[in-house]
């Protein structure tokens, strides 16, 4: 979410100049992407050059100031590496990870696991099914499931 929003929000940025100044930014466009891969460079000097996060965003989000028949002489990767960058930055903006919530059963309390574990050591005849209907008649909540009187009552007779 963080990143989502400082990639719109630098990119947001990067392209006000570009409607103001629009040759004069590209050439400084240009120049603010061959000192970052300067400073990526520099920083990993042994072995291969490996792009973070950061340095992924700060290139998709540059790229919106050069004309894009540029990109393969300016940028470090070739310009289907940086849309896929774009995608992915994108993609992970709406896929709805804070929205969704926890799948399968909730846990059953601490509680009345205790009492669970009660009722079937003092009645060791009895079934899931009868502790089950006992706890629902005493009202309470098993597997997140609030059992309504109807059903307390066809459970208590059985």
């Amino acid at each position: 979410m963080i990143v989502s929003l400082l990639y719109k929000l630098s990119r947001t940025l990067l392209s006000v100049p570009a409607v103001v100044l629009r040759r004069d930014n590209s050439k400084d466009a240009e120049l603010l992407v061959l000192r970052h891969e300067n400073a990526v460079l520099r920083r990993q000097i042994p072995g291969r050059v490996r792009y973070e996060s950061a340095d992924r965003l700060w290139f998709a989000a540059v790229s919106s100031m050069i004309p894009r028949t540029h990109w393969a002489r300016v940028f470090p990767v070739t310009p289907a590496t940086l849309l896929a960058w774009h995608r992915r930055f994108i993609a992970a903006k709406w896929d709805y990870t804070a929205r969704r919530q926890a799948t399968g059963r909730p846990c059953t309390q601490a509680a009345i696991k205790k009492l669970i574990l009660q009722l079937a050591s003092e009645n060791p005849r009895w079934g899931h099914r009868r502790i089950y209907g006992e706890l629902a008649r005493l009202g309470h909540r098993i597997g997140g499931v609030q059992l309504g009187p109807v059903a307390r009552s066809s459970l208590g007779n059985r």
